[in-house]
């Protein structure tokens, strides 16, 4: 891997999400080459077509509402390029990457960690520094 370093969601890039308030048990969906699991009080994100799941906490932390239905991810990230394929634990469960996808992480301890396709992650976010 390459070395980690701080990113910042760009600009107009929000997603439109809604809380999963409800009394269930949650849901499974297959996504990023595993299966994903989504309980009470997690949120349903579109981030431009690409529909998924985030955890309440990790939500609640890291976005912020701006308008109806409409949020943006207010923290930073750490990310690297990834050297080889692999896969990485999430909250939601396990996420499939190839060499060249953004191993991406929401703690500057490399926790909380998340994968995304170069092309998108590079719209999305611009370093920090």
């Amino acid at each position: 891997m390459k070395t980690r370093r701080r990113y910042r969601k760009k600009a107009g890039q929000f997603v439109v999400a809604v809380q999963l308030d409800l009394d269930t048990a949650g849901f499974t969906y297959r996504k990023w080459g595993a299966e994903q699991r989504c309980k009470s009080g997690d949120w349903l994100v579109d981030n431009q077509g690409d529909v998924y799941t985030v955890d309440d906490e990790v939500f609640t932390r890291t976005y912020r509402r701006m308008g109806p239905g409409t949020y943006l991810k207010t923290t930073p990230v750490w990310a690297e390029v990834a050297t080889e394929p692999g896969r990485v634990p999430t909250k939601e469960g396990r996420s499939h990457y190839d060499a060249g996808d953004y191993l991406v992480y929401n703690n500057e301890n490399a926790t909380d960690a998340y994968c995304i396709k170069a092309a998108k992650f590079e719209a999305m976010y611009e370093p920090a520094d």
